[in-house]
């Protein structure tokens, strides 16, 4: 997993991303919460989406995020 963000003006589109896992800033534009929100499901353990930790930081399952918004 990359620990680039996503570019604040070009998001890629959902259905074009290669990575399994994204960071906070990629998983909060495309699920339309802020980064802070996604921030507390993880904190809390109560999000439609469960993040993983990699060596301390939040990576967010693409397929997962697919999954909430009905995308395959």
């Amino acid at each position: 997993m990359s620990q680039q963000a996503c570019p604040s003006a070009t998001h890629p589109a959902l259905a074009n991303e290669i990575r399994s896992h994204v960071p906070t800033a990629c998983a909060a534009f495309w699920l339309n919460r802020s980064p802070q929100t996604l921030r507390a499901w993880a904190c809390f353990e109560n999000g439609p989406v469960r993040p993983i930790r990699v060596r301390g930081r939040l990576a967010w399952s693409v397929a997962a995020i697919k999954e909430v918004l009905n995308e395959k």
